[in-house]
């Protein structure tokens, strides 16, 4: 119940937070780490099998280090990570 209830905050937070690019990335890490319980808690009760965990976490640790980087090199040819300062077709 607590996992599907931070990954709903999580959702109703990227939604609401779209100004900043960094609380949006931040906000996908907590949807992550919600999916990651959930999975975790539904795996052991079942199957107690963890090997799907460990490559969901791979997973999730290259989608944070891809926004990162992302993130960065926004910070660095524009100099803030608001959306509004830059145009997606230029």
């Amino acid at each position: 119940m607590f996992s599907m209830f931070s990954y709903f905050s999580g959702l109703l937070l990227f939604c609401l937070k779209r100004k900043h690019l960094l609380l949006m990335l931040l906000s996908l890490e907590f949807i992550i780490i919600s999916l990651y319980m959930n999975m975790f808690i539904y795996l052991s009760l079942n199957f107690n099998e963890y090997y799907f965990c460990l490559i969901f976490m791979t997973m999730s640790v290259c989608e944070g280090v891809l926004g990162l980087s992302i993130l960065v090199s926004l910070i660095r040819s524009h100099g803030n990570d608001y959306f509004q300062s830059f145009n997606i077709l230029w």
